[in-house]
């Protein structure tokens, strides 16, 4: 799209310079994300801003992955709330993503415009975070080992990933990947059935998204990041009913947010046997 004006207000498509803006508006709304974060999310989604004198009053983006498109990051500065830019960026991050199916994990703030919007819940996603107790990793069963990932193991490790979310996740992995501080997968008998990132977000670390085929295979691949960060901050994105939310309470890290997952359309259809526990993050689901 090209620049387009209302009322006074621009709005046109977001650039890499203007990361630095659209991040103090979250540090205002005492969102963790760093700059990194948010230029990670510039390089592999879509995403629109809107200016008033020049100066960046909203923005909004949407992650394209395959047949879905991710809503997120949807922020209007204080000053002007009330005034339509929420759902003006909401419906340019529409016309992006047709014909694929929008789906989002909403605020609190944001559920009466995406409701409104004809959105409807479909799942609950939970945050915990916090300086956890090291657990002790749970054996796995005969024949499994834990390993780190390669480069020759992405393609597989991207194509559980898609497996277990529904989604596209190619673009978004390969952006991640090189920056990651620990990749690691569970291999039984020979094959790849399991894996998890740890990397570098917001207030200090953020391990996901994490595969696999049941939650003792989650929790082994966790304990075993934990232990390589001692006494460090971390966060998780999860699945609210996918089995680890007494575990990680257990071990030291609250539930400090609960949000709907939400869809315009049907949501993605999820695999029987290969299963995502933890997000990329709230934002790209």
């Amino acid at each position: 799209m090209t620049a387009t004006t209302n009322d006074d207000y621009v709005y046109r498509p977001l650039i890499a310079a203007d990361i630095p803006a659209a991040h103090a508006l979250s540090v205002h709304l005492k969102w963790p994300h760093r700059e990194e974060d948010w230029a990670m999310v510039q390089r592999t989604s879509e995403g629109f801003v809107t200016q008033l004198g020049g100066t960046l009053v909203g923005v909004a983006f949407t992650c394209h992955q395959g047949a879905w498109s991710s809503i997120g990051l949807v922020i209007v500065s204080d000053e002007h709330q009330g005034k339509g830019i929420g759902r003006r960026l909401m419906n340019l991050c529409l016309e992006a993503t047709a014909p694929r199916t929008p789906i989002l994990n909403a605020t609190t703030a944001g559920a009466p415009l995406y409701n409104n919007l004809g959105f409807v819940e479909y799942a609950f996603i939970q945050q915990h975070q916090g300086v956890p107790h090291m657990p002790q990793p749970e054996p796995l069963a005969e024949g499994a080992r834990l390993r780190t990932l390669t480069v020759e193991d992405y393609p597989a490790l991207i194509g559980l990933a898609n497996t277990g979310s529904g989604l596209d996740r190619t673009t978004v992995l390969n952006d991640l990947l090189p920056d990651a501080q620990q990749v690691v997968g569970i291999e039984v008998l020979g094959q790849l059935q399991a894996i998890a990132l740890l990397r570098r977000f917001g207030r200090g670390h953020l391990i996901g998204p994490v595969v696999a085929h049941d939650v003792a295979q989650a929790r082994h691949m966790i304990s075993e990041l934990l232990r390589s960060i001692p006494d460090q901050f971390v966060r998780f994105d999860i699945l609210a009913d996918c089995g680890l939310v007494d575990w990680l309470e257990g071990i030291g890290l609250p539930c400090v947010d609960r949000a709907p997952r939400m869809v315009l359309g049907a949501p993605p259809a999820l695999d029987k046997v290969v299963e995502q526990f933890c997000l990329v993050t709230q934002a790209i689901g």
